[in-house]
């Protein structure tokens, strides 16, 4: 899936399903959960135990599926994550090198920008999307401000996404949004409540999909 493919695929979509947790072996079987209930483009952050082979695990099994890394700092996890398998990358910073490198595999690149001064940075570096990243008090308030401006951004938040707001970023102009907590509920991957997640997780991909 080329960069552009990717951009307008999680646009149609939506919404992410992103997993960061300490339970590497639960990992697997919560990002299954979140499949069942409807989401097409997952997350793993490679803080978690064994990131690699849940990459590799999940776009192997399910080609339907677009699935990325997160947590990308070094251009050694950029090429482990996309010889894994990832098709997309994700970063809490915006690092230039990370995004030519992104550019150089042909895997779309979101880095973390919390200014929109870093967005345009970003997206002159050649980054198609960018994330909202730490999440700002009046998450979707920002969004609109900034896209007043710079339309052209394709803004993704995920900090600070939760089941109440994330239909008013999407109104508010984001490309798509990332659910982290509001879907992988830490009980839930304690207690290995499969069900519970799965049903959450329609839950918010409805929210999503009933926006206009």
């Amino acid at each position: 899936m080329k960069p552009e493919e990717f951009v307008s695929f999680l646009g149609a979509e939506k919404a992410s399903a992103i997993l960061r947790t300490p339970y590497g072996e639960r990992a697997v079987p919560a990002m299954e959960a979140a499949l069942a209930a409807g989401f097409k483009v997952c997350e793993y952050t490679l803080t978690i135990p064994g990131a690699f082979d849940c990459i590799r695990e999940t776009s192997t099994n399910h080609k339907n599926v677009v699935v990325g890394a997160g947590t990308v700092l070094t251009e050694e996890d950029a090429r482990s994550a996309v010889d894994a398998g990832a098709r997309f990358l994700v970063s809490p910073i915006m690092d230039p090198k990370i995004i030519q490198l992104a550019n150089d595999l042909g895997v779309a690149i979101i880095p973390g920008c919390s200014t929109p001064t870093e967005m345009q940075a970003a997206h002159e570096a050649g980054a198609p999307l960018v994330k909202l990243f730490p999440g700002p008090a009046g998450g979707p308030a920002w969004v609109r401000a900034t896209l007043g401006p710079l339309p052209h951004l394709r803004i993704v938040p995920t900090s600070g996404v939760t089941r109440d707001n994330a239909r008013e970023f999407l109104e508010a102009g984001a490309h798509a949004v990332g659910f982290v907590a509001p879907l992988f509920d830490t009980e839930d991957l304690q207690t290995e409540n499969w069900s519970r997640l799965e049903e959450r997780g329609r839950a918010l991909l409805n929210l999503c999909h009933s926006t206009s």
